[in-house]
């Protein structure tokens, strides 16, 4: 069974759900799937380098967690990319560009993602603990359902089924609005929404959760904001390595995170906290 089709089965209904956490809900890339989010970067520096205007890591990196479009959009906004624009193309870049290139992303994104869709340490022993407790689990990403899929697929293979699977490209819009959440919530049938825990690894993750009023942890070492694999983090001194994964804190902690861990390996703690606050009558 595939994470998608999971998705078609009838869920229980919430009234009849009397634990006090229901569900969970995952974020892919640099969450449970590829160590350090190395896919979406390649992607996104080829498709400005066809058309002229080549771009770094970092700018590249720079809105991870949205929608591809809208992550196409933010790059061509900054500042400097603009400027290099408009010296390569001698204008703006304008909407038809942004979905031009768009549409160019995809398939890079499709050809490429097989080699990056390896399971994040600690994610089976995480999934399996959740769903120990009763926890339905969900999943969002930014990737569109074509690239989802294969996303999806790959993880079947490793074991990690979610139960639901919602991408940027079935809700009116993307992170960090919260659609994604809510309609992965509606699929599962869990509410209220503060019975409802958000993790990923960019600021869109935890606005998502947060817009949705949602529990929200932030992953650090695994993720974005660090940008490595594990080879390339275990190579770097442990000095360096903790100031990248403090510089991931201080991000995700400046977006409003309830919660940081380093890796999905560390969220079963974190549940057991938020099940005390609840019964405190806590929200978030």
């Amino acid at each position: 069974m595939t994470a998608t089709s999971r998705a078609d089965l009838p869920a229980a209904s919430g009234r009849a759900r009397t634990r006090l956490l229901q569900a969970v809900v995952l974020d892919w890339a640099g969450t449970t799937q590829d160590f350090g989010s190395q896919a979406p970067v390649g992607a996104f520096m080829e498709v400005f380098a066809r058309n002229g205007v080549p771009i770094t890591t970092a700018q590249a990196r720079g809105p991870m967690g949205i929608y591809k479009l809208d992550h196409i959009r933010a790059i061509a906004a900054m500042p400097d990319v603009a400027e290099r624009w408009r010296k390569a193309h001698g204008s703006d870049c304008a909407e038809d560009d942004v979905h031009a290139m768009y549409v160019e992303l995809v398939p890079i994104q499709e050809a490429v993602l097989d080699r990056f869709c390896a399971i994040i340490p600690g994610t089976l022993e995480a999934v399996a603990e959740i769903r120990a407790r009763g926890c339905s689990i969900g999943s969002t990403t930014g990737y569109p359902r074509s690239v989802g899929d294969i996303a999806a697929a790959n993880a079947a293979t490793q074991g990690y089924e979610p139960d639901v699977m919602v991408c940027a490209d079935e809700v009116p819009a993307g992170r960090p609005e919260p659609w994604m959440l809510l309609r992965a919530m509606e699929r599962l049938r869990v509410f209220p929404p503060c019975h409802v825990v958000k993790v990923g690894d960019t600021d869109a993750d935890i606005a998502e959760g947060l817009n949705a009023g949602a529990w929200t942890v932030g992953i650090t070492r695994t993720g974005n904001y660090v940008g490595l694999d594990t080879r390339e983090l275990a190579a770097l001194h442990p000095s360096e390595q903790r100031r990248l994964i403090d510089h991931a804190a201080d991000v995700l902690r400046s977006a409003g995170a309830h919660y940081l861990i380093g890796s999905i390996a560390e969220l079963p703690p974190v549940l057991d906290s938020i099940e005390i606050s609840l019964a405190l009558g806590e929200k978030p």
